[in-house]
């Protein structure tokens, strides 16, 4: 899909890989066991059919730190939960597998940004971090256009009363309860409103639930499993 003119944006899914199961089989992610082989064939089959040489990774750790990029970590990626970029042609993949893939764009400035943003790194604050991140390097929340790719919905993603109130403190927006009464987070709403707080406007919604959703993965719903990926990508 285009976000805007010039920045093109794309949720995989888990078909048209290598992987086997469990983690069949388009898994991108370098860290949930699979072979190293297939998620390496199956992130050089992604980038190719994307038509982008260059991909950025990262170490995902479930924090709100963010930073800025001129090309790929390499062998041994950075511990960071946001990235963003001038570069024309590099694309920003964020790995998920419940957590939000939330991909930015500022078409004006030239400027894309990625986060992964879980229940630790929503609480935690990694996509204003990110609006923030990129605003001091030109870009303008206002003229900002934000994709919340899916993940664990509100009516799914089950939590202990504790870890609901702990998050809902410092973030109201993500309180919620299960279709069954049962404390909940929904991370989709609170990242939303962290958003709406930034000055971000624009703001769209893959609202697929990954638990409820079989072409995704999930780590809540199947334990062992694979990552998909938010790709976002600036035209040369």
């Amino acid at each position: 899909m285009q976000l805007a003119d010039g920045v093109n944006a794309v949720i995989t899914d888990r078909s048209g890989g290598t992987s086997a199961a469990p983690y069949d089989s388009r898994n991108l992610g370098g860290a949930a066991g699979d072979d190293p082989a297939a998620v390496h064939e199956n992130r050089q089959k992604t980038a190719a059919e994307l038509g982008v040489e260059r991909v950025v990774y990262m170490r995902q750790v479930h924090s709100a730190e963010v930073r800025h990029v001129t090309g790929p970590f390499g062998e041994d990626p950075a511990g960071v939960d946001g990235v963003h970029t001038a570069e024309a042609g590099l694309a920003l993949a964020v790995l998920v597998a419940d957590c939000a893939p939330v991909l930015v764009a500022d078409p004006g400035a030239r400027l894309i940004g990625g986060a992964h943003s879980g229940r630790a790194g929503t609480a935690a604050g990694v996509v204003p971090a990110l609006v923030e991140a990129m605003a001091a390097h030109g870009a303008e929340p206002s003229r900002m256009i934000a994709l919340i790719g899916p993940n664990a919905c509100g009516r799914c993603y089950e939590v202990s009363a504790e870890l609901r109130d702990e998050v809902a403190a410092v973030l109201p927006a993500a309180w919620s309860a299960t279709r069954q009464g049962t404390p909940a987070l929904d991370i989709r709403a609170g990242i939303a409103a962290q958003l709406a707080s930034a000055g971000v406007a624009d703001v769209r919604h893959d609202d697929r639930c990954t638990i409820e959703s079989p072409e995704l993965y999930s780590y809540r719903r199947d334990g062992r499993t694979g990552r998909f990926a938010g790709y976002i990508w600036l035209e040369p």
